[in-house]
């Protein structure tokens, strides 16, 4: 049996699947926790790495990793890290990305030119950040990486190891052309004020290194790449993804440039492209409604599931913390529709129906900017495991929905590439998952939503 790791380094943990390369089973596994926060010393990962994946690595014959995308891991000239990593979900860059979209023309230029509207998530808007606010760090910076580059030099062994990348994270830093297919150093300069080296781009099934026990080294990608991958979408499909934060993708056979820029035009992890909306606040917003009523997961289903569609009126926008998409990065959470008939069922059900409108507004965004109709919608993460969630999705959609079987699709997109460089070859891995599900459209639910966002847009 040949074995492949496939690495997931999300926010919040380190997960490692030890797979068989030729069935896609996950023979062994591996985790550990990452620290809390919007900025995290890119050390900490490491050590999740090396803790995750002991007594896996040396049985693996190729390793790949997936990882959160956009943090910015800035490195000195000798390879040492200069700040801790400034994550996807770190804001303080709001205005950094105005900015930068303006000196780029205005947001059709910056679509235009990078495949996507710079918000705060974005890496060349943390490097100009640090520029305006910490320039000392600014001048030590010698080269950028993204989180999952990072581990993948440190499964390389550091040193003189060659860093690179791919180019799914790589189309999610703001200095990459997607419809070139190159780095834009011009942009990074422009950022961070002075050249900064970039890793390499590596072809979706190059080997880049080994590590000292053997294993042959993928590139790696972004998470939701790697998601993209395990899941095996092509194109027709939309993958809505509810986890830390919610994101809605499509698999796409030409860049994408929305001029209105709330798609961002990502590459994926083979080679076509991967469109995609993501959100702040995704599977929290279910956490506080629960925590709200104080109950555990089953009962909050139970309370969503027994409360009429339209919540007797109330309806919640789910911008808790900030948001990305749409970009309003210093919004927070609204209950609209108070009134004393008001009940815990209603409560329940209105987090879940504000959840998938919004949610739902960026399915349809990215169905809008492929022009590739919705065959059907995949929806996985921590939060799809919710029946409330899997029960009212197909009526917020409007479309069925399919939720594959619960697995960790990040590293188990990791672990066939990891396959796909061993080999040269994509191995075809057999998804499971539930028969479609179908609903009538609830319109006016979704209509009270947009209406709610629509009102507070000046907000």
């Amino acid at each position: 049996m040949t074995l492949v790791l496939g690495v997931d380094s999300s926010t919040q943990s380190c997960k490692a699947l030890l797979v068989d390369a030729d069935t896609g089973r996950v023979v062994d596994e591996g985790r550990a926790s990452h620290p809390d926060g919007t900025e995290v010393d890119p050390e900490a990962w490491a050590t999740a790495l090396d803790t995750a994946t002991a007594g896996l690595l040396d049985r693996a014959e190729a390793v790949a990793v997936a990882g959160q995308q956009h943090g910015m891991v800035a490195l000195d000239a000798a390879g040492d890290v200069v700040r801790p990593a400034l994550l996807w979900n770190d804001t303080r860059s709001a205005r950094a990305a105005d900015t930068l979209v303006d000196e780029l023309g205005g947001v059709r230029a910056c679509a235009e030119l990078t495949g996507s509207r710079y918000v705060a998530s974005f890496t060349v808007t943390k490097l100009r950040w640090m520029r305006d606010h910490e320039p000392d760090n600014a001048a030590r910076t010698a080269s950028v990486l993204l989180p999952h580059d990072f581990l993948t030099w440190h499964l390389a062994g550091r040193g003189s190891a060659p860093l690179t990348t791919d180019h799914g994270e790589a189309s999610g830093t703001g200095y990459y052309s997607t419809r070139d297919r190159r780095w834009l150093p011009d942009v990074a300069r422009l950022a961070l004020g002075h050249d900064v080296a970039l890793p390499r781009l590596a072809g979706p099934d190059e080997r880049v290194g080994v590590t000292p026990g053997g294993a042959v080294i993928a590139p790696g990608t972004g998470d939701n790449q790697g998601a993209a991958l395990g899941l095996g979408l092509d194109v027709g499909d939309v993958c809505v993804s509810v986890g830390t934060s919610g994101v809605a993708s499509a698999v796409a056979p030409t860049s994408v440039h929305d001029p209105t820029g709330v798609v961002a035009g990502f590459a994926d992890a083979t080679g076509r492209h991967l469109p995609l909306v993501a959100t702040l606040n995704a599977a929290r917003v279910l956490d506080l409604g629960r925590r709200l009523l104080g109950v555990g997961w089953e009962e909050f289903d139970r309370l969503a599931l027994a409360a009429p569609p339209g919540a007797g009126g109330l309806v919640l926008q789910p911008y808790l913390d900030g948001e990305r998409t749409p970009n309003r990065p210093d919004a927070t959470g609204l209950l609209h529709g108070l009134t004393t008939a008001t009940s815990r069922e209603d409560l329940a059900r209105a987090t879940v129906e504000g959840l998938l409108c919004s949610l739902g507004d960026a399915v349809r965004a990215v169905v809008d900017a492929t022009g590739v109709p919705a065959r059907r919608i995949l929806l996985i993460g921590g939060g799809a495991r919710s029946a409330a969630v899997q029960a009212l999705a197909p009526a917020v959609f409007g479309t069925d929905v399919t939720v594959p079987a619960p697995a960790e699709y990040v590293a188990l997109g990791a672990a066939r590439q990891a396959a796909w460089a061993l080999r040269g070859e994509l191995p075809a891995w057999e998804v499971p998952g539930s028969e479609p599900v179908s609903a009538p459209h609830d319109t006016a639910t979704v209509r009270a939503y947009a209406r709610l966002r629509d009102a507070t847009a000046d907000w």
